[in-house]
């Protein structure tokens, strides 16, 4: 071999051999075809809600038991796929997975479809004597000193009875941190029990896994994930939690208004079920009422 005819001569000479690609059709990386290993279960463009597929849940409607499907779920409510007519407004019961359920209004109908709002304060599931000492020593602790004007009284409070949505509400909103792992998010409680919560958490978590809720003054209570869907997530606790503890940390309170899912930015008006006076006691009225109900 001639190094100088190499160098100066001008000849060419690959010591390696070119690679061919191993799909000939193939010229870019773009073109290069990659199975996906599952379905996609969310709409990454929209991150305001999590689109499912053969999402069972059931719906209470007056009394009754409905099976339907989730289309999506979103931070402020869902759309699900079920075969009824409401009125828009109406009260239902949705249970995504075990335990309890979620108090929503019907916000549109829809093609078979329903939009649903969730109520928007935290759930306390147990007797009515136990949430009104829960409620009572929460506004003894945290708003002792406060004053709320009280809402003006709807025009359409009257008749509004009939048809089950003149239940007294109150507009405290619990949170907590959850850790799973080495990660930890700010999770809402959509409803809490002695034996579980149902949180809506903006991370992923495993369904089957040991994950612990920190409630801040309330406690910190272990607990395995039950089932999951969309950035909800269903909670079993591992030991019995008394609600008491609830009273020790400090709650929000609802917003005044409904902020729509921006899905639904065409589909309904700028009202809520929820906003209406004789939906959602202030505190003051709740503080009144509390005092009558545990005199009794």
């Amino acid at each position: 071999m001639n190094i100088r005819a190499e160098i100066f001569g001008g000849v060419k000479r690959t010591l390696l051999k070119e690679k061919r690609p191993k799909q000939a059709d193939a010229k870019r990386l773009t073109d290069v075809q990659i199975a996906r290993e599952e379905t996609r279960r969310t709409n990454s463009r929209d991150k305001d809600r999590y689109r499912l597929t053969d999402q069972a849940v059931r719906v209470t409607y007056r009394n009754d038991d409905y099976a339907g499907e989730a289309v999506n779920v979103s931070g402020g409510g869902a759309m699900i796929a079920l075969g009824l007519q409401p009125n828009i407004g109406e009260c239902m019961q949705l249970y995504l997975g075990e335990g309890e359920g979620i108090e929503c209004a019907v916000r549109w109908i829809k093609g078979g479809r329903l939009g649903l709002e969730f109520a928007h304060e935290t759930q306390l599931h147990c007797s009515e004597n136990e949430r009104a000492v829960v409620l009572r020593d929460v506004i003894q602790r945290t708003f002792a000193d406060e004053k709320f004007e009280a809402p003006a009284e709807s025009a359409e409070k009257e008749g509004k009875e009939e048809d089950g949505r003149g239940a007294t509400r109150h507009p405290l909103i619990w949170s907590g941190d959850l850790h799973y792992g080495s990660n930890s998010w700010r999770v809402r409680l959509r409803n809490i029990s002695t034996t579980g919560a149902l949180v809506e958490c903006p991370g992923p978590v495993r369904d089957g896994a040991e994950v612990m809720l920190d409630l801040d003054k309330s406690g910190t209570i272990f607990a395995s994930v039950s089932w999951i869907v969309g950035d909800h997530i269903g909670l079993r606790f591992d030991k019995p939690f008394d609600l008491r503890q609830l009273s020790e940390s400090t709650p929000q309170l609802t917003p005044t208004k409904w902020v729509r899912p921006s899905y639904l930015k065409n589909d309904v008006d700028a009202g809520s079920p929820w906003d209406d006076a004789w939906r959602r006691m202030s505190v003051e009225e709740l503080r009144s009422e509390l005092e009558g109900f545990l005199k009794r």
